[in-house]
C-alpha cells in the first residue's frame, strides 16, 4: 500500500487504517515495515553527533575497505557495485555508524558490511539510521486492536524487516537481534557469512506477529512475499540512495524521500 512518507512523530496507527481500510477482510495479514515503524516513533540515532571509538575507526578504516572488500564481499556474493562502495568506505561517517552498531547492537553485529543488528541508513536523511525495535510485539498488537476497533476487522498484524533469515531443513537462523520464536538469533556476522557463502535459502525477517499462532515457515512465506511487494524505496544501501537523488550519502533530505514512492503496507489475503 502506498502511504506518504512517515517522518519522526507520524499518526502510523492512523495512516494504517486509511491505507487498509477498504482493502482487508478477516484472516489477511497486515505487514508493515520495522524502519517506518521505528521511524515514525522517532527510533532512530543522528551519527552526525556520534563520537567514534578506536574500535569503530579501526572498523571503519581496516575491517570495512579491506576484509569486506577485497575478502567477505566477494566470498558472500556480494554486488560488484557494492564492493565497490565498500573499498571506498568512508571513514569519518562510517566510524559514526560503526560506533552506534557497537553501542547498540555489539561487536558481533558491528563486523557486518551493513544493517548491523537491524540498524539501517537507507530511506532516512542526513545521518540517521533507524533502530530495531525492542518492542515489536506489544506494537503490533496494539496495531491489530486499533484496525479491529476502527474497522471491525479481525486480521492478522506482522513487523517485518528487510534483514534475511536463512533456512536449511527447517532450521532458521538470522544475524539480526530478536527475530520471532523459532528463528534463531546468534552470531551476527557469522551468520550472514555462512547464510551467504553457501547461498542458503534466504528470506525477509518477520520480527512480529499479532492475531495468530502461526507456523514459523509461513510467516517466513508471508515476509518474503510482503518484501517483494514492497520494494526498497529510494534505495537497497545508502548508497543506492543517495545515486538515486544525485547527492554523497549524508545529503539526501526529508523532502527528497517524501517524493520517493512508499509502500510501509502490504496487505497478504488470506486464502479462500
Amino acid at each position: 500500500m502506498t502511504t506518504r512518507y512517515w517522518r519522526p512523530g507520524e499518526d502510523y496507527f492512523h495512516q494504517i487504517v486509511d491505507a487498509v481500510e477498504s482493502k482487508i477482510e478477516n484472516g489477511d495479514t497486515v505487514t508493515i515495515s520495522e524502519k517506518a515503524i521505528s521511524t515514525a516513533l522517532c527510533n532512530i540515532a543522528d551519527e552526525s553527533v556520534t563520537k567514534s571509538s578506536w574500535t569503530a575507526r579501526l572498523l571503519a578504516k581496516y575491517w570495512m575497505r579491506y576484509i569486506w572488500g577485497y575478502f567477505l564481499g566477494q566470498l558472500c556474493h556480494l554486488r560488484k557495485t557494492t564492493i565497490q562502495h565498500i573499498r571506498k568506505y568512508p571513514i569519518k561517517e562510517g566510524s559514526a555508524h560503526k560506533q552506534v552498531a557497537l553501542e547498540h547492537a555489539g561487536l558481533l553485529q558491528a563486523l557486518m558490511f551493513g544493517s548491523e543488528g537491524g540498524i539501517d541508513g537507507s530511506n532516512l536523511p542526513c545521518s540517521y539510521v533507524s533502530l530495531p525495535l525492542t518492542n515489536a510485539s506489544q506494537i503490533a498488537q496494539k496495531i491489530r486492536s486499533y484496525v479491529e476497533s476502527k474497522l471491525g476487522k479481525s486480521v492478522i498484524v506482522m513487523i517485518v524487516d528487510t534483514d534475511k533469515t536463512y533456512s536449511i531443513r527447517g532450521f532458521h537462523f538470522t544475524p539480526r537481534l530478536k527475530p520471532i520464536n523459532g528463528i534463531h538469533s546468534s552470531g551476527g556476522f557469522l551468520a550472514y557469512v555462512i547464510g551467504r557463502l553457501f547461498k542458503v535459502k534466504r528470506r525477509a525477517t518477520p520480527v512480529a506477529v499479532a492475531g495468530s499462532k502461526m507456523h514459523v515457515e509461513n510467516a517466513l512465506e508471508i515476509a518474503k512475499i510482503a518484501n517483494r511487494a514492497r520494494g526498497f524505496g529510494a534505495g537497497r544501501t545508502v548508497w543506492d540512495m543517495a545515486e538515486t537523488f544525485r547527492v554523497s550519502i549524508t545529503n539526501v533530505t526529508w523532502d527528497m524521500l517524501d517524493a520517493i514512492e512508499h509502500k510501509p503496507i502490504v496487505i497478504v489475503k488470506a486464502h479462500k
